[in-house]
């Protein structure tokens, strides 16, 4: 009422917070599995590996698309797509908004809850080493950008990273469906490869020309400043920049090699049915028809003059 705005930290009491949530994500991938993706299971019939993949991708799903519009919402209405130049501005950002904060603290409870459910869900062996890598890559990224007070440059990361996500799923719960439409594969690589341009350009935009801009660039833990005094020597600042070049090369190189290996086998698959469909026409046109003098009358051959067309036996006088 009086105009005041109320700003937030971190701080060893958002571990119980992260722990009510970790409660509250668990029930609800238990409600979107019972009522949503169970009912569906059922009618597609699909094998153990298929019903694993669509369970995965079915929760990933909903979580991704809640994700991007929420942290769509929060950063435009912190202006923080509008002036870009706000994602440096003021650094260190140790105060942040509720919204940022309790978005942060739900991204933290999600992912750390995917801990559990591996076993909840019976996850196959096979399937675990994959999915614990992309759950620590996840923490750690959530985590550092929350506790090294980059949180607005780790709000526009996580809403590319997540949209490109959501098509992805997306795909693939379109192709257990019907195995025949990949025409939302195609969506996703487009989103895929724009959403890599433009995560390499906040980069170079925001370490390479924002943070060595930064007033303060004294090391300064107190006050959260981690980062701009390093910064600020331009061979650290281009070491930064050639390994984020460096990575974001290799994820384009395995997307593109996965391309080409997919299109490599759709289009063997296709000329091997059409090589096996002009094999069953050439066979059908070789086999020889038999033709019947005469025409059929109830089942029984007669010539065209009404008689008979089998040889008569002459009897012996």
């Amino acid at each position: 009422a009086d105009g005041e705005l109320v700003q937030y930290h971190y701080g060893l009491k958002d571990l119980v917070t992260i722990l009510f949530y970790i409660f509250i994500a668990i029930i609800l991938h238990a409600v979107v599995q019972e009522y949503i993706l169970n009912k569906i299971n059922r009618r597609l019939h699909l094998s153990k590996v298929k019903h694993s993949k669509f369970n995965e991708s079915g929760q990933l799903v909903a979580f991704h698309l809640t994700s991007v519009i929420w942290c769509l919402y929060v950063v435009v209405t912190e202006g923080y797509i509008s002036n870009p130049r706000s994602l440096w501005e003021n650094y260190p950002h140790v105060y942040l908004p509720y919204q940022v904060k309790f978005f942060y603290l739900c991204q933290l409870a999600y992912w750390l809850h995917a801990l559990p459910e591996l076993y909840f869900q019976k996850v196959r062996k096979e399937e675990i080493p994959r999915q614990l890598r992309c759950i620590a890559l996840y923490l750690l990224h959530i985590a550092g950008a929350y506790l090294l007070n980059l949180t607005r440059l780790g709000l526009i990361l996580l809403l590319l990273q997540y949209l490109a996500e959501f098509f992805f799923h997306m795909a693939r719960l379109v192709y257990f469906t019907d195995e025949n439409n990949e025409k939302l594969f195609n969506v996703w690589a487009v989103v895929f490869v724009v959403t890599r341009l433009f995560t390499l350009t906040l980069y170079i935009l925001v370490i390479g020309f924002g943070l060595p801009r930064v007033e303060s660039q004294a090391l300064d833990p107190e006050r959260g400043n981690f980062f701009s005094f390093l910064f600020n020597n331009i061979l650290f600042r281009m070491s930064v920049l050639l390994l984020v070049c460096l990575f974001q090369a290799s994820v384009m190189w395995r997307f593109i090699h996965f391309q080409l290996r997919f299109w490599r086998e759709y289009w063997h698959e296709q000329s091997s049915r059409k090589r096996a469909a002009a094999a069953a026409g050439t066979k059908q046109q070789s086999k020889p028809l038999k033709r019947d003098s005469g025409y059929h009358e109830n089942g029984v051959v007669k010539a065209e003059n009404g008689t008979s067309p089998r040889t008569k036996k002459l009897k012996s006088p």
